[in-house]
């Protein structure tokens, strides 16, 4: 019989109200799981309560959830490895699934998705609804994908994904670097809707709402030039190829005319434009080939940790 290692995977920032909870829950349906707590320099004694609960405690000093997830990742060896925000807005139950498909082959990132589910009854500010409906559509047209909840919390990863997922994001952004880099790589995704509630009295939300939904945005931006640098580059190429049009068609029709260009300016800014249109459509061909040689090198780096 074969006895796969489970990591459970808190990362955690003053949630003294519901750590206790969260790691019962947790210990109560995966018995067999290590659960570790990864306290983000809290001051309202929430790792002390989460070594009472029977968590393994470690530190990471540098703030961010991204970081936090980082030090995880690089330190802690397993078979699966299942992500949770110590908040208690997710449910326990779905945890032995999201697991199982993991340990089956069957997934290498399983996403549990609240917005399927009870999301937008349970949760009370209303921001956050419109930034998750934002952030779902920008990544699924962008990428050409249909992946429900990105920036949930709650997620289930093979080993293959979190020891070669290169993580850059600092802070809340990291669900949504997690999702377009599976998505990219080909990785295996699979949902399981799961329920959402929201926090309980006292407990109150890291999320700065304006500041992390820009954040968010940017992430979208950078990893979409970054992935697909082609269709990035093309875009701007094809606006900047209708402004020179633009410009130019009255000064060619004007000559067709009279015979005259008199307007010389229009007509040199116009070429200038074309030609910033050109150069960027060619480094978008530059890093197209650039992008496809990293994937082949990613391919076979996968191969290599596979076999280890």
């Amino acid at each position: 019989m074969n006895h796969h290692k489970i990591a459970v995977l808190i990362p955690c920032y003053n949630e003294s109200k519901t750590i206790y909870k969260v790691v019962s829950d947790f210990k109560k349906e995966l018995p067999e799981a290590d659960i570790y707590v990864y306290d983000n320099n809290s001051t309202d004694g929430t790792a002390d309560i989460a070594v009472k609960a029977g968590a393994i405690l470690r530190n990471e000093y540098r703030q961010g959830k991204g970081n936090v997830i980082r030090s995880m990742f690089r330190d802690i060896e397993a078979d699966c490895y299942l992500m949770i925000d110590g908040d208690d807005t997710y449910p326990a139950e779905n945890a032995r699934d999201m697991v199982e498909l993991v340990l089956s082959g069957k997934a290498d990132m399983v996403i549990g998705d609240r917005l399927s589910s009870t999301y937008f009854m349970e949760n009370k500010r209303p921001f956050h609804n419109t930034g998750n409906r934002l952030v779902r559509f920008l990544i699924n047209h962008l990428f050409h994908s249909k992946v429900n909840d990105i920036m949930t919390g709650y997620r289930a990863f093979s080993q293959v994904f979190v020891k070669s997922f290169p993580i850059l994001s600092h802070g809340f952004e990291i669900e949504t670097e997690m999702t377009i880099h599976a998505l990219d790589k080909n990785f295996l995704i699979r949902e399981i809707p799961v329920g959402y509630r929201d926090r309980p009295e006292g407990s109150h939300s890291k999320l700065n709402t304006i500041p992390d939904g820009i954040k968010v945005l940017r992430t979208i931006f950078t990893l979409f030039k970054e992935y697909k640098p082609f269709v990035f580059f093309s875009l701007i190429s094809a606006l900047l190829w209708m402004v020179s049009l633009i410009m130019f068609l009255p000064v060619l029709a004007e000559y067709f005319k009279t015979g005259l260009v008199p307007r010389f300016p229009t007509l040199i800014v116009s070429g200038v434009i074309a030609m910033f249109a050109t150069l960027l459509w060619i480094c978008g061909v530059i890093l197209d080939v650039v992008i496809k040689k990293h994937r082949q090198l990613y391919e076979l780096y996968i191969n290599v940790l596979i076999k280890k």
